[in-house]
């Protein structure tokens, strides 16, 4: 038994969605009759054939002008819920999908809950995995009282899979009245500069954590390896932390989750924080002089050694692969 209808709060990057609303759009499907989305900017049309493909079958279209998605998009949804009235509504557990759950929840006075990495439904019951502690624990929270119910779900928590559905329908959604904070403007848009693919969609990453030693040593052995690779570079908190690197490529529970193919970790303990952001990943190779370091424990292949010795021996031997 599943639910009936389940929206899921769309985001964009670029021309096409970003990769957590079609993995979210992948896991509704899975347990809803109905899903559809609300979308909050401009070019819904250019996003409905990806929107349907993945189980989407309408999209409600927000032109939130230069306002914050946040705002509008919950000012938005509050008006939608009341007229459509959808059992489950998910956010990406981003920047303007934390900013539109918290405002909705205010709006509809309904909890939510936040990081979640999984979903599920028994019978009437809504449930969402939640890592706790620290990701020491994972605990199973199930939602009740009134609906819609709430929730955020951390990108990379499931697999996008087209379905091969239909462009999906966009409904064009009025002027929103989002109150003061409406009144808030986007200026400027800066993006990254960075080489090679972006950290949560690369299918190899390297990552170095403290067991380098020094900030000196994190590009000729971190990013150098990653770009012989193909793959994009990572580190663990403690040197995020410590100002070596900047936040952009943390791993981790308070970072970013990832799943590539492939995934080096070069230096690095293990600590829970760092292990619930990567442990999914398909194969793991682990370097670090410490047999007992727990990050043994989830690798597929563990080098126990310095990293500074063979680490530039694997370096040298793709070099001479070319």
């Amino acid at each position: 038994m599943g639910l009936a209808k389940v929206w899921v709060f769309a985001e964009a990057e670029g021309d096409k969605p970003a990769s957590s609303t079609l993995e979210m759009l992948t896991r509704a499907r899975e347990v809803a009759d109905v899903v559809e989305c609300v979308y909050v900017g401009a070019g819904a049309d250019a996003l409905a054939g990806a929107l349907g493909e993945h189980g989407a079958t309408k999209v409600y279209a927000v032109d939130g002008g230069d306002g914050l998605p946040g705002v509008i998009g919950a000012a938005a949804l509050e008006s939608l819920v009341a007229t459509h009235s959808p059992d489950l509504v998910l956010f990406a557990q981003t920047y303007d999908g934390r900013d539109a759950i918290a405002r909705l929840s205010a709006k509809l006075d309904r909890p939510v809950i936040t990081n979640g990495t999984a979903l599920s439904v028994d019978g009437d019951a809504v449930i969402v995995g939640v890592a706790i502690f620290g990701g020491n624990m994972l605990v199973d929270t199930a939602f009740s009282g009134e609906k819609p119910y709430l929730a955020a779900i951390r990108p990379k928590s499931f697999a996008a899979e087209p379905s091969g559905g239909a462009a999906a329908a966009v409904e064009a959604v009025g002027a929103v009245d989002a109150g003061r904070a409406g009144q808030a403007r986007v200026l400027e848009r800066h993006v990254e500069e960075r080489e090679g693919p972006k950290l949560e969609e690369a299918t190899v990453v390297v990552s170095g954590g403290r067991g380098l030693g020094e900030a000196g040593a994190y590009d000729p052995l971190v990013e150098e390896l990653a770009k012989l690779l193909g793959g994009a570079s990572g580190a663990s908190r403690a040197i995020v932390d410590a100002g070596w690197v900047p936040y952009s490529k943390q791993v981790g529970q308070t970072g970013k989750t990832v799943k590539p193919k492939l995934y080096i970790a070069l230096g690095i303990s293990g600590a829970t924080q760092h292990l619930v952001g990567m442990k999914s990943s398909d194969n793991i190779i682990a370097v670090n002089k410490d047999g007992e370091a727990p990050i043994f424990g989830v690798a597929d292949l563990g080098i126990v050694g310095d990293v500074h010795k063979v680490v530039p021996k694997l370096i040298e031997a793709l070099r001479a692969r070319g």
